[in-house]
């Protein structure tokens, strides 16, 4: 144990070795000490290096790409359940989440230093390449070396991806630089070439990695069969990019996403996880603290106290709660659009929201029934939903719709603050399902087949109907996306299944989609009655002019109430004025000169 400890101290000073730049001051290096000359020699070398790096993805704020909670006081927003405050499904007001709030309105500017989840983590690709440049000393099997040359391509063409969707071209660097390199000053990569390099380095990955690494899942490094599943999702998100805003390889990347997605689906060890329990398994293995042979969770952060903890459970409230949007996106249990099914009881009533309709609604938002069985705010016997506003204490909410998907109060109760231990989910299952499915549908070659593979799976967990070919229901909400119905149901599937799980925004880029960002947040239906049962709130309303009723309008009095979407640039995040003034040679997005 003692040789391993040591073994990363040294591949972490080796990091900082390879920063210095300067041959002469590494040729003075102490010869009694473990060297960059020295330390490439085995197989246990390259793993512990590469544990180095596991330990740098864990800053999510830098390299959003392993999504898990910011370890200490950061996890309250750098979190991957958060990630879906930038889009329509939740609704925050809290102060530590302007950001999210900025971003979704529309309102944000060019900023002067890189900001969270932004251009930002390059020491990140710098430690990944002085591996790759290393690796090949190691007089060890090429297939050994290949393990972890794949897992630093694996983090590398993950990383480029995830800087690409926010920035378009980006600074692909493919080696280790020193003072002198002339990429330091280079032009941005453009896209397309980036994305060939990212592909490559996600081939690789997904073709070297080891199907499993022994390590049981507890959790562990990733394997072959979380390269597919990533691979899966970039190659979906850049197809559908190049397909909606313009490109001339869309049908390429989703072949690439369908083939990746089919691979882990048909040979992979991987499946949902079900009891036959429909009214509880949807959720059941999000709000439990140890994931361990869990059949669908192929990536996980694990937390434990006095090593890596976190307080997401105790901050739960700064996501203001789910939007009218989300909850209106459940279908009815007949597998009907609220707006077609005769099965729908309407919100006059709180609990009609959750009367005949699918199962993961009343798994994902709290119904007041539901309160002791989740012994929700700590059991603390209130009755919910509550509003900002509302007298008597207990968790509040922006919208009425409690998120309790993941919600553990197991995880907060007798816990002192930032001593929490939930897990986060980084990649499952059931996102291969849904890729598989939509790649298939954007290509034009689904068949009732590949939905029975994967979109009815979901259903079947949940005892839903499920979608067939030749009965496709049309919602009226999504006719002028300019989709078949066919896809946005198969949109809406995937919009439910991984509600809180970080997609959601960028499924709107890549979609061109941004127009919905710029639909007013709504929460519960509010009227007399509802004022006289749940008391007075803060919150603004107002009335929706299609059905004429009165709903809690989150962001109304707020800098966030009319939000706007460009269409010119807000499909692109600003690059740093910093940056800029670095090196000339990068060029600022489009529209935000």
């Amino acid at each position: 144990m003692k040789n391993i400890f040591y073994k990363l101290v040294t591949a972490c000073l080796l990091l900082v070795i390879s920063s210095a730049c300067n041959d002469e001051f590494l040729e003075r290096y102490p010869l009694d000490q473990v060297t960059n000359g020295t330390f490439w020699n085995s197989e246990n070398d390259l793993a512990v290096y590469n544990n180095s790096i596991y330990n740098l993805v864990r800053n999510d704020i830098d390299v959003p790409i392993l999504m898990g909670h910011h370890d200490g006081f950061n996890s309250h927003f750098s979190s991957i359940w958060f990630q879906d405050e930038f889009a329509d499904n939740m609704a925050p007001r809290a102060p530590r989440h302007t950001r999210f709030q900025q971003l979704r309105a529309g309102k944000h500017n060019v900023p002067s230093n890189p900001e969270w989840f932004g251009y930002r983590g390059w020491n990140f690709v710098r430690a990944i390449n002085v591996g790759l440049d290393n690796y090949d000393r190691a007089s060890i099997p090429q297939a050994a070396k290949d393990k972890y040359i794949a897992e630093a391509r694996l983090f590398r063409g993950w990383f480029y991806a995830e800087k690409v969707t926010k920035f378009g071209d980006v600074p692909f660097v493919e080696r280790e630089l020193n003072i002198d390199s002339e990429e330091l000053f280079a032009a941005r990569t453009p896209r397309k070439e980036a994305m060939e390099k990212v592909l490559a380095d996600l081939n690789f990955a997904s073709e070297k990695l080891p199907n499993n690494w022994g390590d049981g899942n507890a959790p562990g490094r990733l394997n072959r069969w979380c390269a597919l599943l990533v691979k899966a999702r970039v190659c979906l998100f850049e197809g559908t990019f190049q397909k909606y805003h313009g490109g001339s390889d869309a049908d390429m990347w989703l072949q690439e996403a369908e083939k990746a997605s089919k691979e882990l689906i048909d040979n992979g060890p991987y499946q949902l996880y079900s009891t036959g329990d429909p009214a509880n398994d949807y959720n059941a293995y999000h709000h439990v603290l140890d994931l361990t042979g869990n059949p669908e969770v192929m990536a996980w952060r694990k937390y434990k106290l006095g090593v890596f903890t976190n307080h997401v459970q105790a901050y739960f409230s700064y996501s203001g709660g789910a939007s009218k949007s989300m909850v209106e996106d459940y279908l009815c249990s007949d597998g009907l659009p609220i707006t077609t099914s005769p099965l729908y009881k309407g919100d006059d009533n709180f609990e009609d929201l959750f009367e005949n309709r699918d199962p993961r609604l009343r798994q994902t938002v709290l119904h007041p029934a539901d309160t002791e069985k989740y012994k929700y705010d700590r059991a603390d016997g209130r009755t919910y939903p509550k509003l900002e506003g509302n007298e008597g204490g207990g968790m509040k909410t922006t919208t009425g719709y409690h998120i309790i998907k993941h919600y553990n109060a197991d995880d907060l109760i007798g816990k002192a603050y930032n001593t929490a231990e939930s897990p986060a989910i980084i990649l499952r299952f059931a996102e291969a399902l849904l890729i598989y499915a939509e790649a298939k549908a954007e290509l034009g070659t689904i068949t009732q087949a590949d939905l029975d593979l994967s979109i009815n799976k979901l259903r079947d967990r949940v005892a839903m109907p499920h979608l067939e070919m030749g009965n496709i229901p049309v919602d009226p909400r999504y006719t002028s996306d300019g989709i078949s119905p066919l896809i946005a149901e198969i949109r809406r599937e995937r919009r439910v299944e991984m509600f809180m799980e970080g997609l959601r925004y960028t499924d709107l880029l890549r979609w061109k989609q941004g127009k919905k960002l710029t639909q007013p947040t709504m929460g519960m239906r509010w009227d007399a009655a509802a004022e006289a049962r749940f008391g007075k709130t803060t919150m603004g309303t107002s009335v929706d002019p299609q059905s004429g009723k009165t709903y809690i309008d989150v962001y109304k009095g707020t800098d966030w109430a009319v939000p706007v979407f460009d269409e010119s640039k807000h499909y692109l995040w600003p690059i740093p004025l910093n940056t800029l003034a670095q090196n000339p040679a990068i060029e600022q997005n489009p529209g935000w000169d």
